[in-house]
C-alpha cells in the first residue's frame, strides 16, 4: 500500500502584526500628542519633565509664540531649556479679541494664574521660515506651555495671511494630569460626573440646561437614553425612541451621525443637538445586552443594558432586557446588502456631543463595555458628562476635518452671518462654514429670478483661498494646474481643473494672478492646497502655499444689475480699473465708499452664468461690505440668494459641482470641462496630462445635458437607460423656471451619447417605471456665455 505525501504546509518564523495605515490620532501612540495652533490662534497643553515638544511651521511663513510657566503660573523659559527673548505682543493681541476660543483660553490661563507680563516669550520662525521649518525642546519640569500663531488682518490685495503650526508632544511618563485631565469646560459647570469604564450613570437635566457628553480617551463608545421627568412622576416610562426620531425628522432610512432633536413615543421632544466634534455615531442599533454577549459565546459579559438598569433602579424606571438608545461615538453603518458594519470610533480624546434638554429630564449614560469587537478602540476608557446652566449661550456647530490628522474645526459664522441671520433662520453647514439656504417668505425660484432679471447677494465664503508666493510660484501653478498659467497676466483670473496622476480630478476653481511670482488659488477642497504643497516639497521649489480662507471672505454680487450696483459701492485709485472697466475674468483692488474705506479686491467672476462679482474682504469689514452693497442695492431690488437658488442658476448655467458632476474618478472631459485642458498649445507639462492625453483619445463617457418628460423629480444619481442596460447616470438635475422643463447634467456612455438620443431615466427598481429623457447640448442657459461677457 502506497504511503500517502502530504504537502509541506508549514509557514515559517513567527506571526506578523497588523500594521494598516493610521494617520492622525489613530497613529500616534499612546504618549504620543498632536495639535494644531490655528494661523491667529493659539493653544495650552500641560508639560511634563523630559516631555519631548516640536514645533513645526506646516505651511511656512508664520511666526511663533511660546510662553511657558511653572504649575503655580510663574512664567518660566528655563522650562524649555531656553531664555525669553521677547514679550508675548502676538499672543496678547490675539486675548484682546473676540474669538470664542481665545476667550476660553484667556479665561483658562486666569484659572491657573498664568501672567503674560514683562519679557517672557519664546520666539520662532519669521516670514521667511519654509513649510516644515521645525524647533524642538525638551521639557526641564512640570508646567504649562502656550504656543501661539500671531497674526494681523490680511488685506485681501495682499498675502500676509495667519498659518497655522503643528504642535507634537511625546511624553516621556504618559500625558501630565496636574487636575486638568479633560479640555476645560465650555463653561461654569453645575454637573461634573464621571462614568467608569464598563458602567453607567443616571443624572437629572433641567429644561433649557445643556449637557455635554465627552470622549475622555477617544474611541469609547456611550450609550444615551433619556425620560421626560414629569411623565416619570406620572409613572409613564416613555424613554427616548430612535424610530419615532427618524421618522418625525424625514430619515427613516438610518445612516450615520445624529439626528437635530430626540423624541419618545408621545412625540415629544426630548433633547437637541447642539454642537458635535466626531460626526459619526450610531443611529440603528440598540445598546448592547446580556442577550448579545450570550449569543456570541461570552456569558454574564458586562453589558450597557443592564448597566442602564442599575443606575436607573433610584428613579423607578422598570429594568428591561436591552434598551434602545442614541449610541454616541459608535462606528456602524448599513452596506450595500442592508447587514450592519461596525469599526472603530472616529472619536478622539476630549471628542463631545453637546445637547440642550427640551424638558426636565432623567438620563443614563454608559461607558460601553464591548471589548469582543472593533466598536471601542480595543481599549476601554471612560466617559465624562458636564452640565451648563440655561443662561449659556453656544453656537451650534459640528465638527468639519478638512484632513484625516487635522484637529477638528467647528462650524464657523462668515463674516455676513449676523446680516443674513437678520433675514433667515435657514443656514446650512458647508465644509465648515454655516451659510444661507432660503430666504423665510419666499421660494427659491424668487430669489433666482432676482439674480436673472436683477440682481442679488449671497456668501460664498466658505470657498477655499490659497496664497501661492515665492520664485517658483508660476512653475508650481503651471505644473499642477491643467491651464497655460504662463498666459496669464496680473490682474487676470482663469479657470482651471486640478488632477491627479491618472487624470482623475483633485478639484477645479480659479486662478488670481497678483504679481509675476504672487498667485491666489480659490477652489472648492481644502486638499488643494496641500496637494500644492506636497508637489512643491518633493520638486524642492521655493514656493509657499500658506491658507487664506479665514481670512478672506467673500460676498457674490451677480445679476444683470450688479455692474450699476457695484460702481456705486466700489471706489478704485487711479492705477486700478474701475469696476465698469474690469473685464470678464479679471480683478481690481478697491474700497468700499471711498480711499478710507474697507479695503476689498473685486472679481468679475460667479457661479450663476450671469454678469457677476466678487467682493472678498477680511472678515472685520465683513458687516460694513453687506451694509454698502445692500443700502445701494436697495433702489435696484437687490435680494439675499441662498443655496437653494444658487443650485437652480449652476445647473441651468452647465457649471459643474464636486461631489456630484465630478470626483477623483472623473477627468476633466468627462465633466464638461474639457476646454480647461489645452493638450496641443500648453508647452509645459502638467500632473495628469499623458493620462489625459488617452482619456481623450480613448472616451468611455460623455458629458451631456437632458431634457425630462414630465414634472417626476429626477436627481444625482439616478440612472439612465436604453433598453434593460444602464448606459449612464444624472449627476445633477432641476426644474428650470425660465425653460419651463425639467432639465439635468449626466454622464452617458459615447455609443449613446448624440444630441437628440431617447434615453430614459429608471425608478423604482431601475425597470418597473422610467421617465422618458432626450440628450441635449449643454449649458442650457446661454450658450455662448454672452450674458456674464455682457
Amino acid at each position: 500500500m502506497s504511503q500517502i505525501t502530504y504537502p509541506n504546509l508549514l509557514r515559517p518564523g513567527p506571526p506578523v502584526p497588523t500594521r494598516p495605515r493610521l494617520v492622525g490620532a489613530l497613529a500616534t501612540g499612546p504618549a504620543e500628542e498632536r495639535h494644531t495652533v490655528a494661523g491667529a490662534g493659539a493653544v495650552l497643553v500641560a508639560t511634563g519633565p523630559g516631555d519631548r515638544i516640536m514645533v513645526i511651521n506646516a505651511e511656512g511663513g508664520q511666526r511663533a509664540e511660546l510662553v511657558t510657566s511653572t504649575v503655580d503660573g510663574r512664567s518660566d523659559a528655563g522650562l524649555l531649556g531656553v531664555v525669553a527673548d521677547a514679550e508675548p505682543l502676538g499672543l496678547r493681541a490675539l486675548l484682546a479679541s473676540a474669538d470664542d476660543s481665545l476667550r476660553r483660553l484667556s479665561r483658562a490661563l486666569t484659572a491657573r494664574g498664568i501672567s503674560l507680563e514683562g519679557r517672557c516669550a519664546v520666539t520662532l520662525f519669521g516670514a521667511a521660515s519654509p513649510a516644515g521649518d521645525r524647533a524642538e525642546f525638551t521639557a526641564t519640569g512640570a508646567g504649562w506651555l502656550v504656543v501661539a500663531a500671531p497674526g494681523q488682518a490680511m488685506d485681501p490685495s495682499a498675502q500676509d495671511t495667519a498659518s497655522p503650526l503643528t504642535l507634537l508632544i511625546k511624553r516621556a511618563a504618559g500625558r501630565p494630569k496636574l487636575g486638568f485631565d479633560l479640555s476645560d469646560p465650555l463653561a461654569d459647570p453645575i454637573l461634573d460626573l464621571r462614568v467608569k469604564s464598563a458602567t453607567a450613570e443616571s443624572y437629572f437635566i433641567r429644561a433649557g440646561e445643556y449637557f455635554q457628553i465627552i470622549d475622555v480617551d477617544g474611541r469609547q463608545c456611550t450609550d444615551f437614553q433619556c425620560f421626560d421627568a414629569r411623565k416619570l412622576d406620572r409613572g409613564i416610562q416613555n424613554p427616548l425612541d430612535v424610530t419615532t426620531t427618524r421618522t418625525i425628522l424625514g430619515h427613516s432610512y438610518a445612516m450615520p451621525g445624529l439626528h437635530s432633536k430626540y423624541f419618545d413615543q408621545d412625540m415629544t421632544a426630548l433633547v437637541e443637538v447642539v454642537q458635535d466634534t466626531c460626526g459619526r455615531h450610531d443611529a440603528f442599533a440598540m445598546a448592547c445586552s446580556a442577550k448579545y454577549y450570550d449569543d456570541i459565546g461570552y456569558p454574564g459579559h458586562a453589558n450597557c443594558s443592564d448597566n442602564f438598569n442599575g443606575a436607573l433602579a433610584k428613579f423607578d424606571v422598570a429594568p428591561r432586557h436591552g434598551w434602545m438608545a442614541a449610541n454616541f461615538f459608535f462606528n456602524t453603518w448599513i452596506d450595500g446588502h442592508g447587514v450592519v458594519m461596525t469599526d472603530e470610533p472616529w472619536s478622539r480624546p476630549g471628542d463631545y456631543v453637546l445637547l440642550r434638554a427640551m424638558t426636565d429630564l432623567v438620563c443614563v449614560s454608559s461607558a460601553c463595555p464591548d471589548d469582543t469587537s472593533p466598536a471601542n478602540g480595543w481599549h476601554l476608557s471612560d466617559i465624562h458628562v458636564r452640565s451648563y446652566a440655561a443662561t449659556e449661550r453656544f453656537q451650534r456647530a459640528v465638527a468639519w476635518r478638512p484632513m484625516p490628522e487635522a484637529d477638528p474645526i467647528m462650524t464657523r459664522q462668515t463674516a455676513f452671518h449676523d446680516r443674513f441671520a437678520a433675514l433667515t433662520r435657514d443656514f446650512v453647514e458647508y465644509k465648515g462654514f454655516w451659510l444661507p439656504n432660503t430666504f423665510a417668505g419666499r421660494d427659491p425660484v424668487e430669489e433666482y429670478r432676482a439674480c436673472r432679471e436683477g440682481v442679488v447677494m449671497m456668501d460664498l465664503s466658505a470657498l477655499r483661498k490659497f496664497e501661492i508666493t515665492g520664485p517658483d510660484a508660476e512653475a508650481l501653478c503651471q505644473w499642477v494646474l491643467t491651464r497655460d498659467v504662463t498666459k496669464l497676466g496680473t490682474g487676470q483670473v482663469v479657470y482651471s481643473a486640478m488632477c491627479y496622476p491618472h487624470g482623475g480630478m483633485i478639484d477645479d476653481g480659479t486662478l488670481f494672478r497678483l504679481g509675476p511670482d504672487r498667485f491666489r488659488w480659490i477652489g472648492g477642497s481644502d486638499f488643494g492646497g496641500e496637494w500644492m504643497r506636497e508637489q512643491a516639497q518633493a520638486l524642492g521649489l521655493n514656493v509657499m502655499i500658506r491658507g487664506s480662507t479665514d481670512q478672506l471672505h467673500n460676498l457674490a454680487v451677480q445679476g444683470p444689475k450688479s455692474r450699476d450696483l457695484l460702481k456705486g459701492v466700489i471706489w478704485t485709485a487711479p492705477h486700478q480699473a474701475a469696476v465698469g472697466e474690469v473685464d470678464w475674468f479679471r480683478f481690481t483692488v478697491g474700497r468700499i465708499g471711498g480711499p478710507e474705506g474697507a479695503p476689498v479686491v473685486v472679481s468679475r467672476t460667479g457661479y450663476t452664468g450671469e454678469l457677476g462679482y466678487e467682493v472678498f474682504c477680511h472678515p472685520k469689514d465683513g458687516a460694513a461690505v453687506f451694509d454698502a452693497i445692500a443700502t445701494v442695492g436697495e433702489p435696484m431690488g437687490i435680494r439675499p440668494m441662498g443655496l437653494a437658488a444658487l443650485d437652480l442658476l449652476r445647473i441651468e448655467s452647465g457649471l459643474i459641482f464636486a461631489g456630484y458632476d465630478f470626483s477623483d474618478q472623473t477627468d476633466p472631459f468627462e465633466a464638461g470641462i474639457g476646454f480647461t485642458v489645452p493638450l496641443k498649445s500648453k508647452a509645459e507639462d502638467f500632473i495628469g496630462r499623458e493620462a489625459l492625453i488617452r482619456r481623450k483619445e480613448n472616451p468611455r463617457v460623455k458629458f451631456v445635458g437632458l431634457e425630462i418628460e414630465g414634472r417626476i423629480p429626477v436627481g444625482h444619481g439616478d440612472c439612465l437607460h436604453i433598453g434593460r442596460a444602464q448606459v449612464g447616470e444624472v449627476t445633477s438635475a432641476m426644474w428650470s423656471p425660465l425653460l419651463g422643463k425639467q432639465i439635468a447634467l449626466a454622464r452617458v456612455d459615447v455609443t449613446h451619447a448624440e444630441t437628440g438620443t431617447e434615453i430614459e431615466v429608471g425608478k423604482l427598481d431601475t425597470l418597473q417605471k422610467r421617465i422618458p429623457a432626450r440628450i441635449t447640448a449643454f449649458p442650457h442657459y446661454d450658450p455662448k456665455k454672452e450674458r456674464p461677457r455682457s
